[in-house]
């Protein structure tokens, strides 16, 4: 019966009595009991800090800052890259207007025609918008007349 006086009446008041500290609110892990048949966890690595260009971002920011140099100031890199950015537009602009000098006289005569005739198109459109409706009928007439004294002449 002594035995039995010394056992807890419950696991909770054996853990108060053991950890009166109740400001501690991590658990204690089972691991440090040091029981060696257990496999002791391994802290991840957190991929964005294991990759390289995290890790060289954060050495050039630990200089910059050695330096003194405020984070407003761009890095060389991204100098680099939006000079890069800059010539490949003048370069890209520079060959489309080398591409509209090299056409060909032909084609260019083309491309005036072809003006001219969208102008012409769009003029007769106003034009018979603005017509009266007998005047359209009238042409509509003709053209059918014409059309079958053709047929009958064939």
């Amino acid at each position: 019966r002594k035995r039995l006086s010394f056992l807890p009446a419950s696991m909770y008041t054996e853990i108060q009595r053991e950890r009166p500290d109740s400001g501690n609110i991590l658990t204690h892990p089972d691991y440090i009991d040091g029981n060696p048949d257990l496999i002791k966890p391994k802290k991840l690595l957190n991929p964005v800090k294991a990759s390289k260009s995290h890790q060289e971002l954060h050495r050039e920011l630990l200089m910059n800052h050695k330096r003194g140099l405020g984070v407003e100031s761009k890095p060389e890199l991204q100098r680099v890259l939006e000079h890069r950015r800059r010539n490949q537009l003048i370069r890209q602009k520079k060959e489309e207007e080398e591409a509209k000098k090299l056409q060909s006289p032909f084609e260019k005569e083309l491309l005036k025609r072809h003006q001219r005739l969208d102008q012409l198109e769009k003029e007769q459109e106003k034009q018979e918008d603005h017509a009266p409706e007998f005047i359209k009928v009238k042409e509509n007439l003709r053209r059918t007349s014409t059309v079958t004294g053709d047929e009958k002449a064939a």
